[in-house]
């Protein structure tokens, strides 16, 4: 069993309160976040996620006993097209604990990690091409897009010729042969303390699972669904994530009257900032849960104001040229 310790859990719980009604956990994992709704008042929890094995593990974490929580075994992407939120919206509150859980990351069967060798998979589910095919079918060019845009990897062209090179008689096939192609087309950086695949196993995960795809559409869902009032929050673990949550309850711009533009007028806000914005983990959680450091929570109440659809480049989200 891979256990899963909650990241800035009672940090959220105390910015959203007080809790009652129905919530929508976008990222079940192991199920912590639902059951301290519950705990904490919320009277419906709808937990969503993508991997089965997740969901299992969040109904033995206690949750089977809980009558107000229902399962879902989906994508927060397709939040909006699910019967049964949409048959109790809106709703209270909603969020979302991005990136990837220690049990998928410490189970090397799942691909996600190099620090135990396993297959090179990467997918939260069943579907869609895993990392491997990546790694092993896309053109140099796009795979130097991929680590570049996703993995803000500054030797991404070096690192993608080496695996094309490598792949020509080799094929990749673990985490581990990624790893040690990636680390060997790199110099040594001794004063570097993550290791020189850190940024290019990023990428790739998010291209497999399209995470900030699911991120946008996810965003605009929960907006709709929303009741004025309700509470959404998100907690990222990388600066790509931040960003587009940022800018999302931002509006996409902050752009507003002038002295050279006056007749501009700044949109009137769809959500209000909690909690003074962006929050972070404290030092005793990093220091119990290292894996927190790189967390951010940002939390915001709906307005009554109409929702609106912003465009995925206008919220930073990197665009890929192509892909095949």
């Amino acid at each position: 069993m891979h256990s899963h310790i909650p990241v800035m859990l009672d940090t959220f719980i105390k910015a959203v309160g007080p809790i009652s009604g129905t919530w929508v956990d976008c990222t079940l994992g192991a199920g912590n976040y639902s059951k301290a709704l519950i705990d904490a008042g919320a009277q419906r929890v709808f937990g969503i996620d993508c991997d089965p094995e997740a969901v299992e593990t969040a109904l033995s974490n206690n949750l089977s006993r809980c009558t107000g929580f229902t399962p879902v075994v989906a994508r927060f992407g397709e939040l909006e097209e699910l019967s049964v939120i949409a048959e109790v919206a809106p709703v209270d509150g909603i969020v979302f604990d991005l990136g990837v859980s220690s049990m998928q990351l410490d189970n090397p069967g799942r691909g996600f990690s190099f620090s135990r060798d396993g297959p090179l998979d990467m997918r939260m589910s069943s579907a869609g091409r895993s990392a491997a095919e990546i790694v092993n079918g896309e053109s140099e060019e796009v795979m130097a897009e991929i680590f570049l845009r996703f993995g803000q990897e500054r030797k991404a062209r070096r690192i993608a010729r080496g695996i094309v090179e490598h792949r020509r008689s080799n094929p990749i096939s673990t985490t581990g042969q990624l790893a040690s192609v990636i680390a060997h087309c790199l110099p040594p950086a001794p004063n570097v303390r993550i290791h020189p695949a850190t940024r290019c196993f990023q990428a790739l995960r998010i291209a497999v699972n399209d995470e900030l795809g699911q991120l946008v559409t996810g965003l605009h869902a929960a907006e709709r669904l929303l009741r004025a009032g309700g509470r959404m929050a998100a907690i990222s673990f990388h600066s790509l994530e931040d960003r587009i949550v940022k800018r999302f309850i931002d509006g996409g711009s902050s752009a507003g009257a002038s002295r050279y533009r006056p007749d501009l007028v700044a949109p009137k806000p769809r959500f209000k900032i909690l909690a003074g914005g962006q929050l972070c983990p404290g030092a005793d959680e990093i220091a119990a849960n290292p894996r927190s450091r790189s967390a951010r929570l940002r939390v915001a109440a709906r307005t009554a104001e109409p929702a609106i659809a912003i465009d995925p480049e206008a919220l930073g989200m990197p665009v890929l040229s192509g892909c095949g």
